[in-house]
């Protein structure tokens, strides 16, 4: 490994006081990054996810997508896990915690924005950074772009019914236009960049001598991505430091359990390495961006759901990190084909 990512909790930890020290000290900075948004999509963090995204792009080879009919065990453990676990056991923790245990910390009203935040989040897999830690643990780049397009075509009609069941909310407006452009910039685009790359690079070896050369800026993409994450939060992290952590500890709690179900059934299912450790990731990674505008409209920019969700893009890169460097650790028990 170069020093990039030898040293990448380094690098991600120094970008996380980096970014809280510029979200207070030069807010007008801040505010010219924040202002760059588009259905709830930040452009300067989608162009730096786009750049995370494309060397693992150039790897996608589509005419290897058929295989993937052939090897469905991954994509199952993913949708189940997805669709079947992850909601709800993130609605039984949210209820768990701030209906019980931290009960006696906050009123009733901030507890049930809390739930409702953590239940959208929940309910909303990873799109984007899947790739980036599909590519943090050498995986399968094909297979796990099927993954994620497969994900998102049932993210389209299940989204919804499925937030309307936990919210008790029967009017849940999905923003499609978060949705889309979601998909345009971190699937299409990036996949168009990496298929145009493919073909004038020609060979293999080429292919992995460019992926190689890049991969640095992709690691720095991810450390940058991290610091403009905390600078735009960071008034709010220094403000409300004790509702942050208790908002944190179910979301800890829920991406360790998730990715303990899925890379445990991919053990048990014998699904190859390259496969089993994005299978996993995706189903612990959550979509923010679209739970954070649901979040908005339906509570309220200011509101304690909005608020849950920003926690969840907070805790996110940390832990996921930490799960990537499990993977990376145990993949030797997995078989390599």
């Amino acid at each position: 490994m170069g020093i990039f990512e030898r040293w990448l909790t380094l690098w991600v930890a120094l970008a996380i006081v980096a970014g809280l020290v510029v979200g207070n000290l030069a807010p007008g900075l801040v505010g010219l990054i924040a202002a760059t948004e588009v259905a709830s999509i930040n452009l300067v963090v989608a162009i730096l996810i786009w750049a995370m995204i494309y060397p693992m792009m150039v790897g996608v080879d589509l005419a290897a997508a058929v295989d993937v009919a052939r090897r469905p065990r991954g994509l199952v453990i993913t949708l189940a896990v997805n669709w079947l676990i992850k909601p709800f056991s993130m609605a039984a923790l949210a209820v768990l915690f701030f209906d019980h245990v931290f009960a006696p910390l906050i009123s009733p009203q901030d507890a049930a924005q809390y739930i409702a935040g953590l239940i959208l989040l929940g309910a909303a897999p990873c799109t984007a950074m899947v790739f980036v830690w599909s590519q943090l643990t050498r995986g399968d780049e094909t297979y796990t772009l099927v993954q994620v397009a497969v994900n998102d075509l049932i993210m389209v009609v299940a989204f919804a019914p499925i937030v309307a069941l936990l919210l008790g909310v029967t009017d849940i407006a999905v923003p499609w236009e978060t949705l889309v452009l979601a998909t345009v910039l971190y699937v299409v685009l990036p996949l168009l960049a990496g298929l145009a790359t493919r073909r004038a690079l020609g060979s293999e070896a080429a292919i992995a001598r460019f992926t190689h050369r890049v991969k640095p800026l992709s690691i720095a993409g991810l450390v940058a991505t991290v610091a403009i994450l905390f600078a735009l939060q960071g008034a709010v992290i220094l403000a409300e430091p004790f509702r942050i952590v208790l908002i944190a500890v179910p979301i800890v709690i829920q991406s360790y359990l998730i990715f303990a179900v899925a890379y445990g059934a991919a053990y048990l299912l014998a699904v190859p390495r390259r496969i089993a450790a994005p299978c996993a990731l995706i189903g612990t990674s959550n979509f923010f961006e679209l739970a954070v505008a649901v979040a908005v409209s339906l509570f309220g920019l200011t509101s304690g759901a909005a608020l849950a969700t920003v926690v969840g893009v907070l805790v996110e890169v940390p832990v996921m990190l930490s799960l990537v460097a499990l993977a990376n650790r145990t993949g030797h028990r997995f078989a390599e084909a």
